[in-house]
């Protein structure tokens, strides 16, 4: 009987909780737990990425190369900013980090909204969700003002 029982009670409480952690009214989608900003480099490229640790489950990633003016970003959400520009043209590559249709935008480097993020650790950014803000620790902080450091100088 116990054999049935406790699968069943786990179960029960697995649904209960996915229930719960979807049931949101927030105008921001609240941050998993892990979610956070990460810098890595490949080659002469940093890569500045906002989601889980060592994985590809990633709201955002921007990369840059050394001293160019711009960044590419890719992800589900976007930094709202007008100077965003689709980067799209021709046919459409696929999406490492979803599967789906690469969305690829380029953002100036000097972008008040990009400013903002080495200053205050604030990102505004615009997705399927709406609008609503990335934040960053003060180590967090460090990392990011390390890659617009290693993408332009002191453009952000």
């Amino acid at each position: 009987m116990f054999r049935f029982a406790i699968p069943a009670v786990a179960a029960l409480g697995l649904i209960a909780a996915a229930a719960q952690s979807g049931a949101t009214n927030s105008a921001s989608p609240p941050a998993a737990d892990g979610m956070g900003w990460h810098l890595s480099h490949e080659g002469s490229m940093a890569k500045l990425a906002y989601g889980l640790p060592n994985s590809d489950q990633l709201a955002l990633m921007m990369t840059c190369e050394p001293g160019r003016p711009t960044a590419t970003v890719y992800g589900d959400v976007q930094p709202d900013s007008p100077r965003l520009v689709h980067a799209s043209s021709g046919p459409a590559e696929i999406d490492p980090l979803g599967g789906g249709l690469l969305d690829e935008t380029r953002i100036p480097t000097a972008d008040p909204v990009l400013r903002r993020l080495v200053r205050t650790g604030t990102l505004a950014v615009d997705g399927d969700g709406g609008r609503f803000e990335l934040t960053a620790t003060s180590k967090e902080r460090r990392l990011i003002g390390e890659f617009f450091a290693w993408c332009g100088g002191n453009q952000a």
